[in-house]
């Protein structure tokens, strides 16, 4: 009662409103920029059983954005150290860590134990793979996006309301689009839209409100500009969806086949007749030193051609490894060959180059 007296004394909601949201079970995909807030408002409404999945671990640039974690969470994987810190907001609710990356194999069975689904994910793949799990289950699915100064909320699959591939038929060409590693994002976006998401999930809960189903609201941090734009449901693309149920389990999550000669800076790094170059923006810091690097930034590779050296193998390295892809991808499409990308992001490389000073030095 005293816990949650600011909900129960709400006409609204009262003691029976508090009560669905004891009873209510949600799963959040995803403990990053989105499944922090989401989680955090979520624990501290009540809901009484929260599952997390997520296989990925603690960086110290997760930080500036991912406001369950601290310096102490470094390295542990973050399904699991959020529920050590939800634990402690409320410890009157029960948690569930799926330390595990989300598959087509494991995703159905997970669903069905929950009334919500909430996505917090940042990439397509896992998008397509919770919206179609949800149809298939039959599960309200609390949708948001981020990029850069600007958000996207809505609900899809709700009460026979649109889906998300009624929005997006089709994902994206592979890392057409990058991500936050690549572009970044402003540090408070994902907690204004994280928190629209656990509002979306308490209103379906209660019963109140009008839930963003057939809507999508789009909201620019920049502007404090909110706009709401209207989603038409496609019968036939849920029913895709269905006639692919028996067959779910069996799909894989793709893989990139055209990138499968991606490399490692370990393996090349001290080699004879190889480029390195560096396909990451004039401003991006740090340089890696140590090694003689072509530096042309992506957006400008294809007006430089005449800049790489046809007779070596070409080592091309961005901040995280998409851009470098896309500029593979480019370079052959131009006909030159023998192009890796370097699947070490920039500060790995400086990192392992400093390492293998450090050995020789000894």
């Amino acid at each position: 009662m005293s816990r949650h007296n600011r909900h129960i004394i709400l006409s609204e909601i009262g003691q029976l409103g508090q009560d669905k949201l004891t009873n209510a079970k949600v799963l959040v995909v995803g403990a990053g920029g989105l499944g922090c807030p989401i989680l955090q408002y979520l624990a501290a409404a009540g809901i009484g059983t929260l599952g997390i999945i997520d296989f990925d671990v603690v960086e110290i640039s997760n930080l500036q954005r991912q406001v369950l974690f601290g310096t102490s969470s470094l390295g542990k994987n973050k399904a699991e150290a959020a529920k050590t810190r939800l634990e402690d907001l409320n410890s009157e609710i029960s948690v569930i860590a799926y330390a595990e990356k989300l598959t087509y194999q494991n995703a159905l069975e997970l669903f069905n134990n929950y009334d919500i689904i909430v996505d917090g994910s940042d990439n397509f793949e896992t998008r397509y793979l919770v919206n179609d799990a949800c149809i298939i289950t039959n599960k309200p699915l609390v949708f948001g996006a981020i990029y850069k100064f600007e958000g996207q909320v809505s609900v899809f699959n709700y009460q026979n309301g649109p889906s998300y591939r009624c929005l997006f038929p089709n994902p994206p060409q592979k890392d057409a689009v990058p991500n936050c590693s690549e572009i970044g994002v402003l540090g408070v976006l994902p907690g204004i839209i994280g928190s629209m998401q656990a509002n979306e999930v308490i209103k379906i809960i209660l019963g109140i409100g009008n839930v963003l189903s057939g809507k999508l609201l789009c909201y620019n941090a920049l502007t404090s500009q909110p706009s709401t734009l209207k989603i038409n449901k496609s019968a036939k693309q849920i029913e895709l969806v269905l006639k692919g149920k028996d067959n779910f389990n069996k799909k894989q999550l793709e893989i990139d086949c055209e990138f499968q000669s991606d490399i490692s800076i370990k393996d090349f790094l001290f080699k004879d007749n190889v480029q390195f170059i560096d396909v990451r923006e004039a401003h991006e810091q740090p340089k890696v030193e140590g090694l003689e690097i072509t530096q042309i930034p992506l957006n400008q590779l294809e007006n430089n051609l005449d800049s790489i050296d046809l007779s070596k193998q070409k080592m091309i390295f961005c901040q995280s490894g998409i851009r470098s892809k896309q500029a593979v991808s480019l370079l052959r499409n131009s006909g030159i060959l023998n192009c890796y990308s370097i699947k070490e992001g920039a500060l790995e490389i400086i990192d392992f180059i400093n390492s293998r000073h450090c050995e020789e030095s000894r």
